[in-house]
């Protein structure tokens, strides 16, 4: 038989196999090494292509490889939904009239009670190994996205599998003689009123067919092959969506990948991620936040690309426990999603997050009918907590049914035409999609008797749970500071598309809604006009205005820098007891926007060190039991994670303008809020508003470096925050406008500028973070 083979580091071995003079995986900031047994499918070794994702794990001589596909889910509507009198009307009734128990029962029970609409898991491979084998150690190759189990403890027998870039299949090689093969159905399904799956073995093909709700079935098929030193296995999950015989059309493409073989499959799937980890890199002088970083991005890879769904709670790696996915692995818009989708954009991984508006363009028609039919306004309105189809689920009102939601979520086709520059697509997509928007809010909105505009019910994520002080008197700071900002925003889209009446209208609408409410004697920014923050929370709503929209900075008049401090102040002194995983990585992410970079890091080091597992999963609670937080509960959620790696690009690179409604040109600003400690760092073809590519390098805590590049014919606006530095230009038309250095350039053109090294470190601040150790 034809020698099965693969370039491996350089070096062509068959599949499993290591170099006897070298460790089996670099040492690297992309690299992952854990020690069996893994003993739970949540801290296992993540790998996926977009539409599959499995989770590999185990110990002893059991390698188990649960597995997950992004559309399997159970979309059957509580038959409460599809009465008369669910709408939003029969909601304002209950939440003014204070009834909080019957608004539940209608709203809020169907979710917590009845197991659908839900994702739901795939199945389990196991492979049983001779009782003599013991799995030593499990592994992730990040750049290969290849994850591995060491058969050994040298290295030297190591079981190897890849999820195909290119092509919906998952190829794994076994060294040595071949294991037992058996699939697992996942349990949980049978709460959901399934029959038990059939598990059929046909020669060496093994499937399992779950017969799911309303027609809905799919299958988890492995088929192996004897190859030389070893067995190749080809693992697929398909549906009915895919063809009326998902049994016939999982052999076909399983019998395709192993005609294929292995090197060619993986010569495919590496050029894909080569080509995905060209885009951009930084290099900072923290290994655990690094490696950390690295791994968000390839989460990015493995469980996001364009025609599969986006990534909801979990991704592409549903609990593998017996039970249903935490939260039922929804879509969660009151924070989720968007935090989810917030470390693409600087990090020019633009397929990744077109990925997500693609799905939102797709299902825009569903929340047109949302907005009609519940609540009787025209637009688009986004449900807070969503199905695969658009459609509500549920859960507690105030956040599940605020239709401020929706324009948390329009902001990221915003967002994404700032960075990408795309005309057409803010044309075709940002503009429609974010009027609409606009639109269903400006329906809902109603006059005082100031006439200033007012929502009929305000909320604050998740400002008192789901009690009846959540509902907060209109409007919420949540709520204003995102009418505010869609306004703003429509209204800037207006003119770039030299629609003057569309402009006009938004900025008339502006004009009629109130400021943000904010305490007098402290300038804290409040919950809403009648009620401060008085306690450790872990959703920062009251504070979006600072982060992440913008439209308080650090750059605006007195007023503006007074109340980000006083309200980030505020924050500090209230403390982290009620705070999850997410919480800490979005506090690091707004204090660099703010430019506090000591306790952005401090924030963040805390979250590596106590909120995420050592597969590197964000958790809600705090693991190390230290204190940091009075929450210890575990479910995995992937928010957190990205929050994270957008905490790194606020420290190295911010854009944005200090006033968009009347001068939308960024302004770049490099190493803004680079935490002391990190003397030497760089960062290379990052993103910013305005469609620049950046490179940068910083050495004894100083820029010494700068390349930009235009995509498009632009102005260059440059902030000189360089320490009274001059810096040298490598192009002749650069002029000095107050504190910013201006430049034309035209698509592909390049500015460059290099700055003299300080000769030594400078003193550490007094508020310096040290390393973190567990108290």
């Amino acid at each position: 038989m034809k020698q099965v083979t693969v370039v491996l580091l350089g070096l062509c071995l068959l599949p499993g196999q290591a170099r006897a003079d070298s460790p089996p995986t670099p040492v690297n900031s992309h690299a992952m090494r854990l020690h069996a047994p893994i003993k739970t499918w949540d801290e296992a070794i993540p790998i996926g292509n977009g539409l599959m994702g499995g989770l590999l794990w185990g110990g002893g001589n059991e390698l188990r490889l649960s597995l997950d596909r992004g559309d399997l889910w159970d979309l059957r509507v509580p038959k409460t939904y599809q009465e008369s009198t669910w709408n939003y009307e029969t909601l304002k009734k209950l939440a003014q009239s204070g009834k909080q128990n019957d608004l539940n029962r209608r709203f809020d029970t169907p979710y917590s009670k009845i197991p659908y609409p839900t994702k739901l898991p795939g199945g389990r491979l196991v492979l049983t190994f001779d009782a003599t084998e013991n799995i030593a150690e499990f592994g992730l190759d990040m750049r290969r996205a290849l994850g591995w189990a060491n058969l050994d403890q040298e290295g030297r027998k190591r079981v190897e599998c890849f999820f195909s870039a290119t092509t919906p299949i998952g190829l794994m090689y076994i060294p040595g003689s071949a294991p037992q093969i058996d699939l697992v159905a996942n349990s949980a399904v049978q709460k959901l009123g399934y029959e038990p799956a059939e598990i059929v073995r046909e020669g060496g093909t093994l499937y399992c067919l779950q017969h799911a709700a309303l027609g809905f079935d799919y299958v988890t098929l492995v088929q192996s092959r004897e190859v030389q030193g070893g067995t190749l296995l080809a693992i697929t999950l398909t549906t009915n969506h895919d063809s009326d015989d998902p049994v016939a059309f999982a052999k076909q493409q399983a019998d395709k990948a192993l005609a294929t073989g292995w090197a060619p499959m993986q010569i495919a799937h590496e050029a894909w991620w080569n080509g995905f980890w060209a885009k951009s890199s930084v290099s900072i002088p923290d290994e655990k936040i690094q490696q950390h970083y690295n791994l968000v991005q390839y989460f990015y890879g493995a469980a996001s690309r364009r025609g599969s769904p986006p990534m909801p709670l979990q991704g592409v790696w549903t609990a593998d426990s017996g039970k249903l996915p935490p939260w039922k692995g929804d879509y969660h818009h009151d924070l989720n999603t968007q935090l989810t989708y917030w470390a693409y954009l600087a990090s020019g991984r633009f397929d990744q997050g077109a990925c997500f508006l693609d799905f939102m363009w797709s299902v825009k028609p569903e929340h047109e009918k949302f907005a009609r039919d519940f609540y009787a306004t025209e637009g688009l309105i986004v449900p807070g907590v969503m199905t695969l189809d658009g459609k509500p689920m549920g859960g507690w009102a105030q956040y599940s049914f605020s239709p401020c939601n929706g324009a948390w979520t329009a902001l990221a086709f915003y967002d994404h035409w700032r960075y990408t520059q795309d005309r057409a697509f803010l044309k075709d997509r940002a503009f429609p999609y974010c009027r609409a928007a606009a639109q269903a809010l400006l329906g809902l909105l109603e006059p005082d008797a100031n006439g200033k505009l007012k929502l009929p019910l305000s909320s604050s994520p998740e400002i008192h749970n789901n009690s009846q002080k959540a509902w907060l008197t209109p409007n919420s700071n949540y709520d204003l500071s995102l009418i505010r900002k869609l306004f703003t925003v429509v209204a800037q889209m207006g003119d770039a598309l030299d629609d003057e009446k569309q402009s006009a209208r938004w900025r008339d609408a502006l004009a009629n809604l109130d400021s943000l409410a904010v305490e007098k004697e402290t300038n804290q920014l409040r919950i809403s006009p009648d009620e401060s923050l008085l306690d450790s929370h872990r959703h920062f709503s009251h504070l979006m205005a600072i982060h992440p929209l913008g439209t308080l900075n650090i750059e605006g008049d007195a007023h503006d820098r007074s109340v980000i401090r006083a309200s980030l102040e505020q924050l500090n002194k209230l403390g982290t007891q009620a705070w999850t995983g997410y919480s800490f990585s979005w506090a690091a992410a707004m204090f660099a926007r703010a430019r506090q970079p000591e306790p952005a890091l401090d924030y963040l080091q805390k979250y590596v060190h106590a909120f995420i597992l050592r597969n590197g999963f964000h958790v809600n609670g705090d693991q190390t039991r230290s204190g940091l937080s009075g929450y210890r509960y575990r479910p995995f959620t992937l928010e957190g994670n990205f929050a994270a790696a957008q905490a790194v690009h606020e420290m190295l690179l911010q854009s944005w303008s200090a006033d968009v409604l009347h001068d939308s040109t960024p302004v770049i600003r490099i190493f803004p809020a680079t935490p002391w400690r990190w003397h030497n760092a760089s960062f290379d073809r990052l993103r910013t508003e305005g469609g620049w590519i950046v490179s940068a390098r910083r050495e004894n805590n100083a820029t010494i470096w700068v390349r930009l590049e235009a995509t498009h014919n632009g102005q260059l606006r440059l902030l000189d925050n360089f320490g009274g530095r001059t810096p040298q230009f490598h192009q002749a038309n650069v002029t000095r406008r107050g504190n910013q250095f201006i430049a034309e350039l035209h698509t592909g053109e390049t500015l460059e500028l290099t700055l003299p090294k300080p000769n030594t470190i400078p003193a550490a601040p007094e508020n310096v973070t040290q390393p973190f150790h567990l108290p």
